[in-house]
């Protein structure tokens, strides 16, 4: 008797490494690799991209970080995942996400260098940061995941294998903390539910708590 593998089913999720929530939501996703036949695929999106027809409507400090530290991250992704593969994606935005958020460290050039070479890659990608050379890519990749959505989201973006083969691709959840083990699966499976639900649009109520980071 032969036993196959449970074939997995591809949930591809565009990041920016900047955003707090999307990386609750993509703690949220290892685990549901862990407890469902899963296999995330990363992708990498832009806030910057996403907001610099809107900076006039921001405030200063949104604006600030807009114009200032939101480049630099995701250009280092897309230009890792073009010069070395996109399977560099995750172990590097782990790095990343850990020194943003976890740990509170600036988004300046050490702690992008410190991710890099945690993630086994070189350090002189850091450079990219401060240039445009990979911002065509960019923008190819973050248009591809904000298609299959809307103008009207945010990161993160998940898009899986609908009933018919087409995808279907959601924003969200924004959840904190990060679900663990069966209450990770239970949120899968009903985020999975509402999504593949004709018609259905959004579930949203007011955020009354910040990011955990456990």
């Amino acid at each position: 008797m032969y036993v196959t593998a449970v074939e997995k089913t591809p949930a591809d999720f565009w990041f920016d490494p900047l955003c707090p929530w999307a990386w609750m939501t993509s703690r949220w996703m290892l685990e549901v690799e862990k407890v469902r036949p899963v296999e995330v695929r990363w992708h990498v999106m832009s806030l910057a991209v996403l907001n610099e027809d809107k900076l006039d409507t921001m405030d200063e400090r949104m604006r600030t970080i807009m114009r200032t530290e939101a480049w630099g991250p995701v250009r280092v992704c897309i230009a890792a995942a073009a010069k070395h593969g996109e399977q560099v994606l995750g172990p590097l935005y782990t790095a990343l996400g850990t020194r943003f958020h976890n740990q509170g460290l600036p988004r300046d050039h050490e702690t992008i260098v410190a991710a890099l070479e945690e993630a086994g890659l070189p350090a002189e990608l850091a450079d990219v940061a401060r240039s445009d050379a990979f911002d065509a890519e960019l923008r190819a990749s973050h248009e591809e995941g904000i298609t299959k959505v809307g103008q009207d989201v945010g990161t993160p973006i998940i898009a899986v294998p609908g009933a018919d083969g087409e995808q279907i691709a959601f924003f969200g959840p924004v959840v904190t903390p990060a679900p663990k083990g069966e209450a990770a699966a239970r949120l899968w499976d009903g985020t999975l539910l509402v999504a593949s639900t004709p018609g259905f649009y959004e579930i949203k109520r007011t955020r009354t708590q910040g990011p955990v980071f456990d």
